[in-house]
Formats: C-alpha cells, structure tokens, sequence
C-alpha cells in the first residue's frame, strides 16, 4: 500500500500552491491520502514568536498526529520546506522524504542573507524579498500556476527572519553539523530520501549528501525553482513511484 503524502509549501506560500499536484494525484490514486498543511505563521497556521526548524517540525508532528494517518507518511517539502522535512524525518516515524529543490547547506544563500539582515529589519525588507523571487521563474508560469503563485503568498519580515534565524545566526559549519546528523538519523530510522532540483548539482554538494546518505537519489528536473507549480504531472508521476 502506498504511503500517505504530507505536502509542506515554500516560505511566505500556503497550502494552495499544492492544488494542482494534488489534482494530478488524485487522479493518479484516487485512494491515496493527501495532505496538504500550512506551515507555521502561513496561510491559516497561527502565527508563532519564533519560527526555529525543530519548533516547526513539532508543530507539523501534532498537525500530522491530528490527521490520523495509518501510517507514516511521504514528506514532501519544497524550498524551506524541504529542509523541514529532512529535521522532521530525523525525528518521526517518515516512509520516505521528498525534497523539492531545497540545499541543506547555506552556502553562498546563507552569505547572502547574513549580508541583508539590516535591509530584511528595516523598510526595505520586501525589496530584498521581491529581489529574491525574481529568480524564482515565476515570468514562466502561466494561467492557474502563476494566479497562485501571485496570491497564495503573504510575505513579512517575521516569517524571512523567523525561518531564516538558522541561516542568519548559525554558522556553515554548525548547520552542516545538524543536517548531517539528521540524515544520519533517517538512515537509521530507514526512511528513503529524494532530492529533486532544477539543475544539475555541483559534485561535491552531491558527494556529501551520499557520504551523509548513501541511499539518497538525487533526481534533476529542470526549469525553476516553482517546480510543484511548473511540474505538478511530473511530480506525481515520481511520486506515485515513490510509494
């Protein structure tokens, strides 16, 4: 039997940027549980003081508990919420997690945002947002897919800053450190885990995610990093493979 799929959006997204892959599910096993959720501080979820990844990923726990899954679910998460599956596999019972596009080290991203901190606590956070999102390939997206990209989004300071604290605050080392163990942990736990990106990946990003993971699969779908919205057929395809 294929395992339930809980579906975590991207930063400042909601719930909604999931309707038409769950659209392609459904139609694909129409008796698979689906679960689309709203991360902390989106969409319908509360918003919360702090937005720390093990706090988030408890709180995806109670939402899952409350579903009452049979069973341990596929965790699907896209941008940062592929790094909040990979912190909630570590520590709950997982089938398999599915990053959607999502680094696990900072890297040049991490750089970036420590260098914009001040701008993201001033006036001009939503620049450095709308700076951001411009590489997104959101101009590619057309009818339903760029409508929802367009308004299923409510962007804030608290949320870039509350989900970005780690980045902000943490040094490369320290959150490598962290991700390594946490996929050392799905590897005990014997989750499966998938990284889907848009391009091919640089050789030594992929060697320390096999070294951390050694049955990680690594899977390029290009285009952009909306992938869920550009790919939703694909998508399901994969992950009806997945089970």
């Amino acid at each position: 039997m294929s395992s339930p799929i809980v579906l975590l959006h991207g930063l400042t997204f909601d719930r909604r940027h999931w309707d038409p892959l769950i659209r392609e599910l459904s139609a694909a096993e129409p008796d698979r549980k689906v679960l689309a959720l709203d991360l902390p501080g989106h969409g319908d979820a509360p918003r919360r003081s702090s937005y720390h990844l093990e706090e988030v990923a408890e709180v995806v726990h109670g939402q899952i508990l409350a579903a009452g899954l049979a069973e341990p679910p596929t965790v699907v998460g896209h941008s940062v919420g592929g790094v909040i599956a990979t912190v909630y596999a570590a520590r709950n019972p997982t089938r398999a997690v599915v990053n959607l596009d999502q680094y696990l080290l900072p890297g040049p991203f991490g750089d970036l945002v420590r260098s914009l901190e001040p701008e993201l606590r001033g006036p001009g956070w939503r620049a450095v947002w709308d700076r951001m999102t411009a590489g997104m390939g959101i101009e590619s997206l057309r009818g339903e897919a760029r409508e929802i990209v367009e308004t299923a989004t409510d962007p804030r300071p608290d949320l870039l800053l509350g989900y970005w604290d780690e980045v902000i605050h943490g040094t490369d080392e320290r959150i490598a450190a962290d991700r390594r163990a946490d996929l050392r942990a799905i590897a005990e736990r014997g989750a499966g885990y998938r990284w889907v990106t848009a391009a091919v990946p640089p050789a030594p990003y992929v060697a320390w995610l096999k070294e951390a993971l050694p049955t990680s699969v690594v899977t390029v779908l290009p285009g952009g990093h909306l992938m869920p919205l550009e790919h939703p057929a694909e998508l399901a395809r994969l992950l009806s493979d997945q089970n």
